[in-house]
């Protein structure tokens, strides 16, 4: 379907509120084509060796220079795991083994969904990917806190302390947030 453009290519061009729907959606005017413009589904992982963490330094927007989890965007047709141990390897050329949902994180400021998994890495050859400055492996007292880039990364982190330490897998949700911090997200 094209979209509508400058040039007059067809598309959903009119809001309005579809039949039996009720909210507004981008509707094609000529075939009634309903756009659904749905919430953006982030997968990574808090990524472990040992005692050390794997955290990434974005070379990319948002945020750029500033330390994060390995994740982003799910694929279609990609299972959730499979997305962030893609995400760890494009990100951080590390191969990781999935032990477990850690956290499902709402964020509708952002219209996402982050799913945060524990994993392991297989081995502790890891590298910057096109999207990272430069990777590295951190022991609890020496992440660099203050240059997170998001709220989210810093709740992983404590998430997934918290969970080893009490042997309560269960998976966390986000903390409540304030104003100054769902402005950061």
């Amino acid at each position: 379907m094209a979209v509508n453009g400058a040039d007059g290519a067809r598309g959903p061009s009119v809001r309005a509120v579809p039949e039996g729907d009720n909210r507004e959606r981008m509707i094609c005017a000529e075939c009634g084509f309903i756009l659904y413009d749905n919430p953006k589904i982030v997968v990574g992982s808090v990524a472990r060796a040992g005692e050390r963490i794997l955290l990434c330094r974005r070379a990319i927007n948002p945020r750029k220079g500033y330390w994060t989890l390995p994740a982003g965007y799910l694929e279609l047709n990609e299972a959730t795991s499979a997305g962030a141990a893609r995400e760890a390897w494009e990100e951080a050329r590390a191969r990781i083994r999935i032990e477990g949902l850690l956290a499902i994180y709402d964020i509708p400021r952002l219209s996402q969904v982050q799913l945060i998994y524990r994993a392991q890495l297989i081995d502790e050859a890891v590298a910057a990917g096109p999207e990272s400055l430069e990777v590295g492996l951190f022991v609890w007292d020496a992440i660099p806190w203050g240059e997170l880039a998001f709220p989210s990364v810093g709740w992983a982190l404590n998430h997934e302390r918290e969970a080893r330490a009490t042997g309560d897998f269960t998976p966390r949700s986000a903390p409540p947030l304030d104003a100054a911090a769902q402005l950061r997200e």
